[in-house]
């Protein structure tokens, strides 16, 4: 351990107070507004949020008390943040597409008492699983969003009140914030982070420049995965307030690849799903046996390579982040050749996301990276499952002692994700522990192993291996735009032979058996997916479960579902 990480430590909302004193001029948010954007300074930041402390202690709202956030990403929730924080409250962000029946939930779960609300998709849903009694603050409406009906507006408490003068410091010991996991394993748990945890984090960064974020003169960040998530909340929010960089957002979904070519982020993280939506995109355009041979042309590679970074957004990105779940290999390589390095994050939301990350100069293939420094690892002898520990691990679920002393044992965190460790420290995910499933021939089937075999077909945007309690595994898939576009024959017949040759390399037992064109794409508005993009496994089941007899006993290869 560093003694040094312990030393000078200064908290997210230390850094903002830094920046807003020495650049108060300079830029810190960026909000699109079709072909516009615009633009908030440091002190422009710090003068909305503290009048939105004004607000909230007019409201009765005591230090201490929990606010909550649901809002996609954009210049308000940032600005809500820092105000949660300047007026010594502890923030409890949701996702902006939770339901009335799980906003119900975690709303009380957390002790939540007043709720920013803003950019939706919907309100109609969010309306009904926020107590009818409870404070809530609505952002000014963003073109193309629900309107949301209840609540004070943003804009006439700004108008209301002037801003606190104090400059509140919280203590380290202090809760920062209550973020609940995406409920991929069950029902979502709150995870404490306390300042000391979010200031540790930053100071490993300042120590050992892992990121290169601070070594940047202009760092640019965009941000587009829910700020709820500790990556997000890490990599873009307090890498950010860290190093003085400002910070874009994504209008819509429509314009995302604009917004994102107009800011041309030094920093880029992306989860694998996006990475292959960019992968499929490229490849629409230009197929790959195409691309392939301009890229042995010396001259001509060089240009193409350029325009398709210029194109992903990422001409000026000296770090590009994937994680949240495992990268395919192939996926990584294919950037590779691009110039595009995929550096592999491995952490979770119980450990501030910090654990893994893949050397800048060193990757290794089908592995997450090495430890950062001050993290160390290791895999439980009898489960293989990965147990880590680091100095900013979570405090703990919030009100949910047992379910905290399941997983912090004797200091070690269980992540529930069975992995190895080669001779160099390099960690591979395997898959999740309880992701296994048995077959009716009693053998255990690892299904990240065998859908990592289909990574590398563009006719497929999203796999899912399974087939609990039938005798072969089947492969559950969403196709790509790619493939929706083709003949069904041609489909049919890619997967087919592909199928072919995966099993002629499988145990008997790991043959899948029969590919499935599921109908409805998975999305997290049909709980397929979470939040996240990462697929709900025992959703997957639920819904499907009662057909894989059927299409495992099936004479076809691949079935187009009814």
């Amino acid at each position: 351990m560093d003694s040094r990480l312990f030393e000078d430590l200064i908290t997210p909302l230390g850094y903002f107070y830094r920046w807003e004193k020495e650049k108060p001029n300079s830029v810190f948010l960026k909000q699109p507004y079709g072909e516009t954007w615009k633009t908030m300074t440091f002190a422009e930041v710090g003068r909305d949020a503290r009048k939105m402390v004004a607000a909230l202690q007019d409201m009765g709202l005591k230090k201490g008390d929990h606010i909550g956030i649901i809002s996609k990403n954009c210049y308000h929730w940032i600005i809500a943040d820092l105000a949660i924080m300047m007026g010594g409250y502890v923030s409890t962000p949701f996702y902006a597409n939770l339901s009335a029946e799980q906003l119900l939930e975690v709303i009380p779960k957390s002790d939540t008492k007043a709720v920013f609300v803003g950019k939706l998709d919907h309100w109609d849903g969010i309306d009904k699983g926020i107590p009818e009694d409870m404070p809530i603050i609505k952002f000014p409406h963003y073109e193309g969003n629900a309107k949301v009906t209840r609540g004070v507006a943003w804009d006439d408490l700004l108008e209301k009140y002037e801003p606190v003068t104090e400059n509140h410091e919280p203590n380290l010991s202090d809760m920062w914030t209550i973020l609940f996991t995406s409920g991929t394993t069950g029902s979502p748990k709150g995870v404490i982070h306390d300042y000391e945890n979010a200031s540790l984090i930053i100071r490993n960064e300042t120590l050992n420049n892992s990121l290169k974020v601070i070594s940047d003169p202009n760092p640019r960040f965009f941000s587009f995965l829910p700020l709820n998530h500790i990556a997000e909340r890490t990599a873009v929010e307090l890498s950010a307030l860290m190093s003085g960089g400002s910070i874009a957002f994504a209008e819509s979904l429509d314009t995302f690849g604009k917004n994102l070519q107009d800011i041309q982020p030094t920093l880029f993280f992306a989860v694998p799903r996006i990475w292959t939506k960019f992968y499929l995109a490229v490849l629409s355009k230009m197929p790959q046996k195409k691309l392939d041979r301009m890229l042995r042309i010396p001259i001509v590679s060089g240009m193409v390579k350029k325009k398709i970074k210029q194109s992903l957004g990422l001409t000026n990105a000296t770090l590009v982040l994937t994680g949240a779940s495992i990268t395919p290999e192939s996926l990584k390589q294919w950037y590779r050749k691009l110039g595009v390095n995929l550096r592999e994050v491995y952490g979770m939301t119980e450990n501030f996301g910090g654990f893994t990350l893949m050397p800048e100069h060193g990757h290794k293939p089908n592995t997450v990276g090495k430890p950062v420094p001050n993290a160390e690892g290791r895999i439980d002898s009898d489960t293989g499952e990965i147990l880590m520990k680091m100095p900013w691990m979570m405090k703990g679920y919030y009100k949910e002692e047992e379910k905290t002393a399941e997983v912090l044992v004797d200091g070690w965190l269980h992540t529930g994700d069975k992995g190895l460790i080669d001779d160099d420290g390099y960690f591979k995910i395997i898959g999740r522990v309880k992701d296994a499933f048995k077959t009716s021939k009693g053998k255990f089937i690892v299904p990240t192993e065998l859908e990592d075999h289909f990574s590398d077909n563009d006719f497929i945007e999203q796999i899912c291996v399974a087939g609990l309690g039938i005798a072969q595994p089947v492969a559950l898939v969403n196709l790509s735009e790619i493939g929706l576009e083709e003949a069904q024959e041609k489909v049919t017949e890619r997967l087919e032979t592909q199928l072919q040759e995966i099993n002629s390399k499988l145990h008997g037992h790991e043959r899948i058996s029969t590919v499935i064109i599921a109908k409805e794409a998975w999305s997290p508005d049909n709980n397929l997916l979470t939040p996240t993009l990462k697929i709900r496994r025992g959703a997957i089941d639920e819904c499907y479960m009662s057909k894989y007899e059927p299409w495992h006993s099936d004479n076809r290869r691949v079935i187009w579902e009814d």
